[in-house]
């Protein structure tokens, strides 16, 4: 009995430790990528807690609302917020037994992130504004095209390991160190790349620094926002790019994840896992520094690539199993 108290309260534990992290992590990710490219573009850029010092700046705004918007423009950031704190509560990013960890089936954790990007179209269309209503539109078309990839790749992971739980994907994954290397695997980890930069609104997919209208994607979302509501939404997503960050070091490179019930080997996880997310997001702000935008109608060859990738992975997975 006393066994089971133990591991529940590691779980829990676990899990509040992820979701602080994260929370703080998010932002502090976005910072990092905004520094290296201003360094790669010649300029001293602002400093990498720039992020969590407008959160603090916009809490203690006023709330504003649209005219003629409805309950969804308050709600939506409340649920992108929600629905992220959830899958990354049951995610295995420090450790892989956080609580409720025998309900992280990777399909759950993509319907949650779905989840909030229907919120957030959803948000942009509630003002009755051009911008808003492009910017939803944009964001479903680049869903649409980014969604089959994901789950295809995600079938991918799953061959070898035998089931689409990510603790126990992780478990195999040190078990058997070969397969990181395998064709399969690395052919998953390319189309993950590219749904994960299109999720994430980053370059040449989108890019978050523009202030042109027309080339807006997601911050044509949020014009109608201010105060705390748009600090909820920025953490929201900021949470998000932290969490899909870790999932791909920690699918792919798993070796420093809690496998005990230690608060050493607890320790450790979160110290790894801050170094790979930020290895993740300097890869992804390099690829930015030498990319640029796409047009909208080209990205679909991009993600019909990532596309192409995912399905070669599982076609190699079964093959070679």
């Amino acid at each position: 009995m006393s066994a089971t108290i133990t591991t529940s309260l590691y779980g829990v534990a676990a899990t509040l430790i992820q979701i602080v992290a994260v929370g703080l992590g998010g932002p502090l990710l976005v910072g990092l990528m905004a520094k290296v490219k201003a360094r790669a573009e010649g300029r001293v850029g602002a400093p990498i807690v720039q992020p969590l010092r407008d959160l603090r700046k916009l809490l203690s705004k006023e709330r504003l609302h649209a005219r003629h918007s409805s309950v969804v423009l308050p709600l939506a950031p409340m649920i992108i917020l929600a629905a992220t704190a959830v899958a990354v509560a049951i995610s295995p990013l420090v450790s892989t037994h956080p609580f409720l960890g025998s309900s992280a089936d990777i399909l759950v954790v993509v319907y949650l992130l779905l989840t909030g990007t229907v919120a957030a179209a959803l948000a942009g269309l509630d003002a009755g504004t051009a911008f808003g209503g492009m910017g939803s539109s944009r964001v479903m078309t680049i869903g649409a095209l980014a969604e089959p990839a994901l789950l295809v790749a995600v079938i991918a992971l799953s061959i070898q390991s035998g089931t689409s739980n990510l603790p126990s994907m992780m478990s195999s994954t040190i078990a058997h160190p070969d397969w990181v290397f395998g064709p399969s695997r690395l052919l998953a980890l390319g189309a993950l790349l590219i749904v994960v930069i299109a999720e994430t609104g980053r370059i040449p997919v989108d890019n978050p620094a523009t202030h042109l209208e027309l080339t807006m994607v997601h911050e044509a979302m949020i014009l109608e926002y201010a105060g705390p509501e748009l600090a909820l939404f920025s953490l929201g997503e900021a949470m998000r790019l932290g969490l899909l960050f870790s999932l791909v070091a920690n699918l792919f490179f798993p070796w420093g994840i809690a496998t005990s019930d230690s608060v050493l080997a607890l320790a450790v996880g979160v110290i790894l896992l801050m170094a790979k997310a930020a290895l993740v997001a300097l890869g992804v702000a390099l690829i930015e520094v030498r990319s640029a935008k796409l047009r909208l109608f080209r990205l679909p060859e991009l993600l019909a690539g990532g596309f192409v990738l995912s399905v070669l992975a599982v076609v190699t997975g079964l093959v070679t199993k």
